[in-house]
């Protein structure tokens, strides 16, 4: 059978689901990582993680996998059924976590083509030993080895082949089961095997139809159509292999019928037991189309059949009658005309990459479309263009619907990052010895699924410097008279088309002395510019420096200079800052802020000279005419301007840039005031040109970094303008 298998067509399902399932599993065991212990539901929900991934593993033969899934799920099937007590639960944290991890890298080798050759006996006799140790419950000699004996213990043999042997016996029981998934289920063949290997854990005896579902991809059509029909012998009741097959988020509905063993050796006619068949047995729910439909099946069926006598205890059913089937107590009974139609939400897995590719088709059709707007030929004198414009509204509707739709399928919920974070500082804090409390805000905040990818490493530098070096030990916090408990708070919001990110710590602070210190020996400081003349905003902008630090011992974690300068740079690469509050002895503020999406813009157009250039809507607070007697001029070059009482230092985008032809009297001009946090700037530009979307364009790594540009894009005359960063041109 092992010839036949083949994984092609399962692997990335296995990886996809295997994923889901543990990042589910991380996610609880981290929520209950404070607690004495995992309650019910947690260590049941454990359990059948464990069972699912160790059955999947064992269908795609990665052997060390299952070996310690299956493990792990011994020791969680010894807390269910036998309730321990004195279970050191943070021992039992790591473990949970160690498998976790060992399960997610030798997933990761698979998704890259790597050999999988994780060893997984080390930690299989880690975990052998702590099963032994809360088994032992204190205990020892007879007492221990009584203990143990009246604990059921959760065996898993392999099975050799797929079909077992019968194997009956006065305690066997037989039924036939009826499966059917959900229309929209993937792979249906798949999930079928799933359920026959889970099976053969209670099974004597087990035949299922389709019998190829592994080497026969096809059969998945007949499964979703005729549904997935299975003979079970086995010594358990019905709740028990109901508890092995249940409904589920692929399995629609679950008919087991218990029959003789006679009629278990007939095959796979489910309708010709004693018990009412599938075919004559409905509920309330069905339509009237339905039973008119199996009444008509009945009485051909019933012509052709012989007449059984009838059991003085169980009465005949003639053909076209039925057996309804009851409802649950206390539950109303509905007949199907008068049960409203819920909503179900349908979802399917689609790969990265064509959402990318989709995404570079819209920014295309957005640029095509201005290309047809602002055509030339439509600006003949005497063109009658009502029709047209009306068309071209309807049109400029639709593809902005139409990004809309597209940047939501984009956004994703930053919550697996910042459990990401949750890890690591539970990891990071252990390995140091300090006590902190890890609190997520807005963890549903949106963001574009690329501006997450970028986002990630710059944030774990962040939280593990603030564990590592931001958190002072538990000995320090007590003398300083703060709680040995250390808290830090990772939060997100949107605002104005932005993310804010910030990591807030109650640590030691950063000490301005010792960082001007440190910048005064490597040279940073101006020389001409007094110390007292910096901000505290500015000196503690000197530790995003690369090789600037001010620990004096490397740790595992921190010291070398590295880091914080990989955090800036990885932030500006996607049009974001990094802001850094702090006081001494009260914390520390790290606030990242990002564009919420990397790909689509609402932007102004303007000219100055022969050059075109775009800013994002967002930072532009009004547009102002002025006179030239507004002006302030200063004797070293600095311009401002008086507005409404409000004075603003002035920034001649001409200038700035060294272009030609640009308007030099204010007065031709038009002056853009720029609002961001809460600097303001005016931006002088010859004219505007409107207000367009923009697909935001890299600028090519040939070219220098201009300060004050973040990108570029095609504009509707097929002419490339430039993308201003306003927080460049403030700064």
């Amino acid at each position: 059978m092992a010839e036949e298998f083949s994984t092609d067509g399962m692997l990335d399902m296995y990886l996809f689901e295997n994923g889901q399932l543990l990042e589910q599993l991380q996610d609880m065991v981290l929520e209950q990582k404070d607690a004495d212990c995992f309650d019910e539901d947690s260590i049941n929900e454990i359990f059948r993680t464990m069972h699912t991934i160790k059955g999947s593993s064992g269908i795609m033969m990665f052997d060390e996998i299952t070996a310690v899934a299956h493990k792990l799920e011994d020791i969680f099937y010894f807390l269910r059924e036998s309730h321990p007590e004195n279970v050191p639960h943070l021992e039992l944290v790591d473990h949970v976590l160690e498998v976790a991890d060992f399960i997610s890298n030798e997933m990761e080798k698979i998704r890259n083509g790597d050999p999988v050759d994780g060893q997984a006996g080390e930690i299989v006799a880690t975990l052998d030993e702590f099963l032994e140790g809360i088994k032992g419950g204190g205990d020892s000699g007879k007492s221990k080895k009584k203990k143990e004996a009246e604990v059921p213990v959760n065996k898993h043999e392999e099975p050799k082949q797929f079909y077992i042997a019968p194997m009956a016996t006065s305690a066997s029981r037989f039924y036939k089961i009826y499966v059917s998934f959900f229309q929209e289920t993937e792979m249906a063949n798949v999930h079928a095997y799933k359920i026959v290997y889970a099976l053969k854990e209670v099974a004597e005896d087990i035949l299922y139809s389709p019998e190829d579902i592994i080497s026969d991809p096809d059969c998945a059509e007949t499964i979703i159509k005729d549904g997935f029909k299975i003979l079970l012998q086995a010594q358990a009741s019905e709740e028990e292999i109901r508890k092995i097959v249940g409904v589920g988020y692929d399995i629609e509905k679950v008919d087991i019928y218990e029959c003789k063993a006679e009629e278990f050796l007939q095959g796979f006619d489910f309708n010709e037991h004693d018990v009412a068949p599938a075919a004559q047995m409905i509920d309330l729910e069905s339509s009237v189309e339905e039973i008119d439909s199996r009444t008509q099946n009945g009485d051909a069926e019933g012509a052709k059949e012989e007449k059984k006598p009838e059991k003085p205890a169980k009465p005949a059913i003639a053909p076209g009658d039925f057996v309804i089937k009851s409802k649950e107590p206390g539950k109303q009974k509905k007949l199907a005309k008068d049960k409203p139609k819920a909503e179900k939400a349908s979802f399917i897995s689609v790969n990265v990459s064509k959402m990318d590719q989709l995404m570079e088709l819209i920014g295309e059709l957005v640029i095509s479309e201005s290309v047809v707007l602002q055509n030339s030929d439509l600006k003949v004198p005497g063109l009658n263009l009502d029709n047209f414009n009306k068309a071209a509204a309807q049109l400029a509707k639709i593809s902005t619907d139409l990004q809309n739709v597209i940047m939501s399928m984009r956004m994703v919920p930053l919550t697996n990052t910042f459990q990401k974070m949750n890890r690591i500082v539970f990891d990071v804090s252990r390995k140091l010895g300090k006590d902190i409390e890890f609190v997520m805000v807005g963890d549903q905040t949106e963001v574009d699924k690329n501006i997450i990818e970028h986002i990630s490493d710059p944030l774990m530098h962040i939280v593990r410097n603030s564990v590592d070096h931001g958190i002072e030990s538990k000995d320090e916090r007590r003398d300083s008279g703060k709680a040995e408990k250390g808290k830090i708070t990772l939060s997100a919001k949107t605002e104005a088309g932005k993310v804010w990110i910030s990591v807030e710590d109650d640590g030691g602070g950063l000490d301005r002395d010792k960082i001007m210190a440190k910048a005064r020996k490597q040279g940073i400081l101006d020389e001409t510019k007094p110390e007292s003349a910096y901000t505290d905003k500015e000196v503690f902008q000197f530790i995003t420096l690369p090789g600037f630090s001010t620990n004096e011992v490397v740790t595992e974690y921190s010291g070398r200079g590295v880091g914080m300068d990989v955090v800036v740079q990885n932030i500006q690469a996607i049009g974001g800052s990094l802001e850094i509050e702090s006081k001494k002895g009260f914390g520390t503020i790290m606030s990242l802020k990002i564009p919420l999406t990397l790909a689509i813009i609402d932007g102004i157009v303007m000219e100055t000279g022969h050059s075109s250039f775009v800013m994002e809507t967002g930072a532009i607070k009004e547009f102002v005419r002025v006179k030239e007697d507004m002006m302030i001029h200063e004797p070293n070059g600095e311009e401002y301007i008086m507005i409404r009482g409000e004075c603003y230092p002035v920034l001649r985008l001409g200038r700035w840039y060294g272009l030609t032809e640009y308007k030099e009297s204010v007065e031709e001009g038009v002056m853009l005031i720029l609002e961001v946090e809460d600097k303001k700037v005016c931006l002088l530009v010859d004219k505007l040109i409107g207000e367009q979307e923009i697909v935001v364009k890299p600028i090519p790594s040939y070219i220098k970094k201009v300060k004050g540009l973040s990108g570029c894009t095609q504009l509707g005359d097929g002419s490339i303008a430039l993308i201003l960063d306003a927080p460049g041109l403030i700064e």
